[in-house]
């Protein structure tokens, strides 16, 4: 297994890397989001990489909240403001 979880903020958005680290820190909403996509995409590396079990429809689920989520972030990073 590698030690490298897939599909990391930082890996989807490296040209906002200074964002995110911005609004994690300075917005509590966005900060709940950011954890709660790396609950959720950390459970679907789990489940891809066979080390947790989950039926398909679980996988299916997850995978579309991390779409959601992935949304929403994308959305309050097009907004945040450059520095």
């Amino acid at each position: 297994m590698s030690a490298h979880t897939p599909h990391e903020l930082a890996d989807t958005f490296p040209e906002d890397a200074a964002a995110l680290h911005r609004l994690k820190r300075n917005n509590a909403y966005f900060a709940r989001l950011a954890e709660r996509h790396h609950a959720v995409n950390r459970e679907i590396h789990r489940i891809e990489t066979e080390i947790d079990g989950a039926s398909d429809a679980r996988l299916e689920a997850l995978k579309k909240e991390r779409l959601h989520l992935l949304d929403e972030i994308a959305a309050m990073l097009e907004d945040a403001p450059a520095i």
